[in-house]
């Protein structure tokens, strides 16, 4: 039987201990929810009249309308601005012209340090408050746009130099200007190297659009307070509404990992045509 040379294959005694281990653990998080589900239970929160919200048709038309719809124009507002800004900042970082160069990395290092709640309430102080009810979703977009478009932009700037450095000296070569070489060589190329990290960052502009409910911002969060001070059911709201975050978080988690594996699979076919075309030229 063949074992792992990174360690030494547990003998008798550690497996019955680590066995052990796992069954203590399990009961303990059993034990846990028992708890945790009979103090829901004590308190009223499972009662049938503090989840009928939820089904009650008027009730989930405002939950899917005014909670969903907000909440996914939010994040796509935000990853689409993050990704301009990503690129533009990403490729300012590369730039030989430090008149280009400086100001893309202050603002990338500055975005990228400010926690984007900040963001939110600076911008919900300085245009928000004065533009009615526009004026919050608007903050979030721009706060999220910023901060995810900095970290997108390390992220741009180090696919592009993960590219193998001769795919740019052959586009040098052929006298290609940088301008031409980063566009039309390197970007297509790390882009494909780029997409679970996008992907990542996809769900996290989708996950802060809750902090929009600290400049009072529509969406997901901003239905919690109405629906449990009327309904007195904290814990079912809260339930339902991190149900609806993990969904959609799913979904697009899904949605990117499909645009993934077309761009990886093609490159994969292109690899695996390239080695068949070399073993043939050996034969």
């Amino acid at each position: 039987m063949s074992t792992s040379v990174l360690f030494d294959a547990p003998g008798p005694k550690t497996v019955r201990r680590h066995r052990l281990y796992t069954v203590l653990t399990v009961v303990a998080l059993l034990a846990l929810l028992a708890l945790v589900g009979w103090r829901l239970s004590s308190s009223g929160q499972l009662e049938g009249d503090k989840w009928e919200v939820f089904v009650t048709p008027a009730y989930l038309e405002r939950i899917l309308v005014d909670g969903v719809l907000e909440t996914l124009k939010m994040a796509a507002g935000g990853i689409v601005g993050a990704v301009l800004l990503g690129l533009v900042l990403g490729i300012g970082k590369l730039s030989n012209h430090a008149v280009v160069r400086v100001p893309s990395w202050a603002l990338v290092e500055f975005f990228r340090a400010v926690p984007v709640l900040m963001l939110m309430i600076f911008f919900f102080s300085v245009y928000g408050i004065y533009n009615g009810s526009t004026g919050p979703f608007w903050c979030v977009v721009w706060a999220l746009s910023l901060y995810n478009g900095a970290v997108l932009a390390e992220v741009f700037r180090a696919g592009i130099l993960a590219v193998p450095s001769g795919q740019a000296e052959a586009a040098y070569a052929i006298g290609m200007r940088k301008t031409q070489v980063v566009w039309i060589i390197l970007l297509p190329q790390a882009v494909k190297i780029m997409i679970p990290a996008i992907i990542s960052q996809c769900v996290v502009t989708l996950k802060d659009t809750s902090l929009g409910y600290a400049i009072a911002a529509p969406g997901l969060t901003a239905l919690a307070r109405p629906l449990y001070l009327e309904f007195q059911n904290h814990v079912p709201v809260f339930i339902v509404i991190a149900g609806i975050y993990l969904v959609l978080n799913l979904l697009l988690t899904a949605l990117a990992n499909v645009v993934q594996r077309r761009f990886v699979g093609e490159k994969k076919q292109l690899e695996v045509s390239a080695v068949g075309t070399a073993d043939q030229r050996t034969v």
